[in-house]
């Protein structure tokens, strides 16, 4: 089975030892991202509208490294530190994707990896 992998550097990534995304064969899957800079400054602290777009550019970037497009994105998962911000969340996501329409989930949690960041995304997609 084809496997690549990207990665946009972050020290995150060599720390803990993972991947911002790995295509297995006609499967792409991109892990949590949250918005940040190159400094890997938080974008838009406690802002969860644009963290959202902010975080799907990277996601975006990701794929762009493996020859997929967010066209092929079939999933998208969201979690969130407010629930209660589900609609701008929403209405980013909204935008972003457009007609391409990913199933989606958006789920609440108690924190994520720092506490300037209100959203973290998940993508996957399905390429032929």
């Amino acid at each position: 089975m084809r496997r690549e992998r990207t990665s946009t550097g972050t020290v995150w990534e060599q720390q803990v030892g993972y991947s911002r995304a790995i295509r297995a064969g006609d499967t792409v899957r991109v892990a949590g991202t949250i918005a940040t800079d190159d400094d890997g400054e938080v974008v838009g602290p406690g802002d969860p509208y644009e963290q959202t777009k902010h975080a799907f550019s990277i996601v975006a970037d990701a794929l762009s490294e493996l020859d997929v497009s967010i066209e092929d994105v079939v999933q998208t998962r969201m979690y969130v530190t407010d629930i209660d911000e589900q609609e701008q969340v929403g209405e980013a996501h909204s935008e972003f994707f457009g007609d391409v329409r990913p199933v989606a989930t958006m789920v609440e949690v108690s924190g994520l990896a720092t506490p300037e960041a209100v959203v973290e995304v998940e993508a996957v997609a399905q390429v032929e």
